[in-house]
């Protein structure tokens, strides 16, 4: 386990029932092998809501209002449409770069790994883009460490509620709705 992950674990222990995936689907639909944190944090805690605000989302996820490969088939399309009008984030002007969303918030905003062609999935960053605009923000931390610092108080981002993270931290497992 990862030192952000175990952090997770402390701050938030993880329900009693893991989530078993077979990833090679899930990586086959996508084109891209994910990170190696991101899989353990969904058998730690699967799709999973984070403070009453933050939603990660699962491959297959119970409710499936927060399935991984929905939200990247969604949110690709409408990025593709959104950047014939407005500037792409300079970070995705490389040649082959793009996103693949792995959270969102109540509010709406979406937190996105940075695939680049020439980096491992475990070198990944994340990128938040605010639910209603162009801005968007680049976090040099893989998915659990944002996940963690953001927790902590550590990690600050201008876009996400100002509510989060809560004094008590809450999680829920997410379940077919």
């Amino acid at each position: 386990m990862n030192s952000s992950l175990n952090r997770l674990t402390q701050l938030l222990p993880p329900p009693s029932q893991s989530r078993e995936k077979d990833w090679g689907p899930v990586e086959q639909a996508l084109g891209v092998e994910l990170p190696s944190d991101y899989k353990e944090l969904i058998h730690l805690y699967g799709g999973s809501n984070w403070d009453d605000y933050l939603y990660v989302l699962e491959p297959g996820c119970p409710n499936d209002n927060y399935d991984l490969i929905q939200w990247e088939e969604q949110q690709t399309e409408d990025l593709d449409g959104l950047w014939e009008f407005e500037k792409k984030p300079a970070e995705l002007d490389e040649k082959g770069a793009r996103v693949i969303p792995w959270a969102t918030t109540d509010n709406g905003e979406c937190l996105y790994w940075l695939v680049r062609p020439d980096q491992e999935p475990d070198q990944w960053k994340v990128m938040v883009n605010e639910a209603r605009g162009d801005r968007w923000e680049h976090f040099p931390v893989t998915c659990t460490e944002f996940l963690a610092s953001a927790l902590t108080g550590d990690l600050h981002s201008a876009i996400l509620s100002s509510r989060f993270p809560l004094t008590v931290h809450e999680l829920r497992q997410l379940q077919p709705v």
